[in-house]
């Protein structure tokens, strides 16, 4: 491949894994950064990470680092794949390491992930000319049985992509198709943050099927756990979330139509839907409540859509009890740390400054 931009994934869990070996098995020079010294060490011994499922081979990476900087410096592409509850300490760990025209995804964004970086970026003082951007989802569905070692089940046959400042999408796209052709560019990062999937499939499934969670029993998240029944309340609770959407100006596509746009898996209902998405044939069900599903995807996914929705005179009145139900059910408070409109920058802000900050990134 003549294109020979150097990645710099930050985050070695199942989607760095997969990037990094995916990348490195085109011939692009990668380099991976993890805060876990034994996944380095293993990774580092190895000399690259292998790849099997849909995608197969050996990527040999050009570093393995425990330090931020050792990947960061120089990259023309730094890419944040970590747990979103991650992404504020990643921003203010690469502010002082980053420079001028680098470009960094935060893959995916969860909601508001580049709004909430391009913040603690201010917040450190950064004066590094960066464009900032993100994906609605990640790309693959993936795991790791262990470092060194990745599995991508399926890759996502279409994936937004926004910038921000939402001007600069060409250039991001120019660097990011030539290695992900998938990837098409959307309008803006609330379109990106507002399309994010995971916050309704994640904390309503997870919740309404608390007993399942806790019997013991092996379960399959998605073909066991979408009923017809909690499909069809994911389905009325994802409404709220495209008139959101429609008060910024975008067409969202409903959660069901977004499985045909990215796994070309159709059906009557989003229970059928899944169903017939072959990517989510082996994903396990959890076996306790304290997942990412309710710890991640509530306060970063879930809560910044209500504030949005709240600030809009929106009724969110079914995400509301969502969120609710899973401070009730776990006992703890999951919106302190989490991430409004407030946190965003964009408290205050009417929708026409709104939409002038997210294009310019001024404002």
């Amino acid at each position: 491949m003549s294109n020979r931009i150097t990645w710099a994934i930050i985050g070695g869990g199942n989607g760095g894994q997969s990037l990094a070996g995916h990348l490195a098995i085109q011939g692009l020079p990668v380099r991976l950064y993890d805060i876990f010294p034994e996944t380095i060490s293993a990774i580092h011994a190895l000399g690259g990470i292998h790849v099997d499922g849909v995608v197969e081979g050996f990527g040999p990476l050009e570093i393995a680092a425990t330090q931020i900087a050792d990947a960061v410096a120089d990259a023309d592409i730094v890419m944040v794949v970590t747990p979103a509850i991650a992404h504020r300490s990643v921003a203010r760990d690469c502010a002082p390491h980053l420079k001028d025209g680098q470009i960094v995804f935060i893959h995916p964004g969860s909601t508001g992930g580049a709004l909430e970086f391009k913040q603690e970026l201010e917040n450190q003082g950064c004066s590094a000319a960066v464009t900032l951007a993100e994906s609605n989802s990640l790309l693959y569905t993936c795991r790791c049985s262990e470092p060194g070692r990745a599995s991508i089940l399926g890759v996502k046959t279409e994936l937004t992509v926004a910038a921000l400042p939402a001007k600069d999408i060409t250039r991001v796209m120019e660097k990011l198709t030539p290695a992900f052709p998938q990837m098409k560019p959307g309008i803006n990062v609330l379109e990106t943050s507002l399309a994010n999937p995971n916050a309704m499939m994640h904390p309503a499934p997870t919740l309404l099927n608390a007993s399942l969670i806790e019997s013991g029993r092996d379960w399959l998240y998605y073909w066991d756990g979408i009923t017809p029944s909690i499909g069809a309340f994911v389905e009325a609770l994802d409404l709220e979330r495209v008139a959101i959407g429609r008060a910024f100006g975008l067409d969202l596509p409903p959660i069901r139509t977004w499985y045909k746009l990215a796994y070309g898996a159709g059906g009557d209902s989003l229970s059928e839907a899944v169903k017939a998405n072959a990517a989510y044939a082996g994903v396990k069900g959890q076996s306790q409540l304290r997942t990412r599903y309710l710890l991640e995807d509530v306060p970063m996914g879930l809560l910044p859509i209500v504030s949005m929705g709240k600030a809009l005179g929106i009724e969110v009145v079914r995400m509301e009890n969502i969120i609710q139900l899973a401070e009730f059910l776990l006992g703890e408070d999951l919106c302190a740390a989490g991430r409004t409109m407030e946190t965003l920058g964009l408290a205050g802000k009417t929708v026409e400054e709104i939409l002038g900050f997210v294009e310019t990134g001024m404002g």
